[in-house]
């Protein structure tokens, strides 16, 4: 069975989140095949290197997926298809549970319905937050997680490409970056994306400060709705963005043969 929505969410919200946060997670490497958008990006992003089941199409399910398996072995990528409540055909899941895909990372998508006119709040001492380019902020991300330069330079490369702008920040503390994040502004939607602090400054409160300072930014950039994704099992992360306001408005998971895409 596909993941469902929250009642208390308007359900075309949240179709258009659905569809803010495939646009601005899109590669340069993808294409269409039968209704199914098929991703291809070599970085770490499993949005960005996944199957998108957007429609229902005309070939049964284990047809196309016999289409896309050599076109992901040609991309020396694990085939892996992400379910959402709003991924076609319905019941699409048990289908490829049944087929042997085993399903792991759940998510959750969070919802702030109505974002509130606040000021950018101002910033203790020792503390600044300032923009930077994207491609400087793949690199600088990448650092904080210790991810290889191949996935750093494939985030760099989506995020410039990006059909929808990015505008990306890092927090200094003593003139030390300790947190990077960013936002991706679709009319009045605005996504949080890549909110990292470093390990060794966690629970001072910097995500939070971060998170404040984009949504404020994007608040007076027309904004009005904010929505992110967060790992199912972060619940330190899921709670700080209870508390900014945000709510759980429906959840995805991928599903692979592959061992090594979990």
């Amino acid at each position: 069975m596909n993941p469902v929505i929250a009642r208390q969410f308007d359900p075309h919200l949240l179709s258009r989140v659905e569809d803010a946060g495939l646009n601005a997670s899109a590669p340069p490497q993808q294409r269409w095949l039968d209704g199914w958008l098929v991703r291809l990006s070599p970085g770490k992003a499993k949005r960005a290197r996944c199957i998108n089941a957007v429609a229902a199409g005309r070939m049964p399910v284990p047809n196309k997926l016999a289409l896309c398996e050599p076109v992901y072995a040609q991309a020396e990528l694990p085939l892996i298809v992400r379910i959402t409540p709003f991924s076609e055909p319905i019941g699409l899941d048990a289908t490829l549970d049944a087929m042997g895909l085993q399903r792991f990372d759940d998510t959750r998508v969070m919802v702030l319905q109505d974002l509130p006119a606040v000021d950018v709040p101002s910033l203790p001492a020792g503390i600044s937050i300032q923009s930077i380019g994207l491609e400087a902020f793949a690199q600088r991300v990448g650092a904080l997680r210790g991810s290889p330069l191949s996935q750093r330079l494939a985030h760099g490369q989506r995020l410039v490409q990006s059909p929808v702008p990015f505008r990306a920040f890092e927090l200094r503390l003593d003139n030390e970056v300790v947190a990077c994040g960013q936002s991706a502004q679709e009319a009045d939607l605005v996504g949080l994306y890549d909110i990292f602090t470093a390990e060794a400054v966690r629970g001072r409160g910097f995500a939070k400060l971060l998170c404040t300072h984009l949504l404020a930014e994007a608040r007076g950039q027309g904004a009005r709705h904010a929505y992110l994704q967060v790992d199912g099992d972060n619940h330190a992360a899921r709670a700080a963005y209870h508390r900014l306001g945000f709510g759980d408005a429906y959840a995805y998971h991928y599903r692979s043969r592959d061992p090594s895409a979990t």
